[in-house]
């Protein structure tokens, strides 16, 4: 079996990537509010700030900061799927199961990076920001709703135009010709 080796860094910051099993899905931003409410119920028992965050169809994003002295990050996103999974299936999502009869709704691991300064903070927080665009679902970031963009922008960190329009740009982008 593989060993997966997490940094747990007590009172660190770390970049999630969080998806489902089904890639087809579009559950996360059609139960938001199961979403919202999974983590928010999650944050009052075993408290952490979110730094930065986008719901995708199938998947999310998020940069998440841990209190001094606490590194359990893992209980944390387990918490928030697990009670997602609850309201979805109240909802009446059909949700297949594993061979052992849990929910099969989410990937069972998740993709997790520490954030080592200032730099790699800002630079994970813009990929948060533009993942919509980069996966085609706006053509301007702030057209995503489901975004911590908006925030940035109401807290005036970021310009509401931030991104551009890719709808109107022209040129070579880095793209390998072939």
């Amino acid at each position: 079996m593989i060993q997966y080796r997490r940094n747990f860094l007590p009172g660190g910051t770390f970049f999630f990537t969080v998806p489902l099993v089904d890639r087809n899905s579009c559950l996360l931003v059609d139960q938001i509010d199961a979403l919202r409410d999974a983590t928010r119920h999650t944050r009052s028992s075993q408290p952490f700030t979110i730094d930065a965050v986008v719901i995708l169809p199938d998947h999310l994003h998020a940069i998440m900061t841990l209190p001094d002295r606490d590194a359990d990050y893992s209980s944390r996103w387990s918490l928030i799927k697990r009670r997602f999974t609850d309201a979805a299936m109240k909802s009446g999502t059909t949700v297949t199961r594993r061979a052992n009869g849990q929910p099969a709704l989410w990937q069972r691991r998740f993709w997790e990076h520490t954030i080592r300064d200032e730099q790699d903070f800002e630079r994970h927080v813009d990929y948060i920001h533009f993942n919509p665009v980069r996966h085609g679902s706006v053509a301007r970031v702030c057209d995503w709703p489901h975004s911590s963009f908006h925030s940035y922008v109401r807290h005036g960190v970021l310009p509401q135009d931030w991104g551009g329009d890719v709808s109107q740009e022209k040129g070579n982008f880095g793209e390998r010709r072939w």
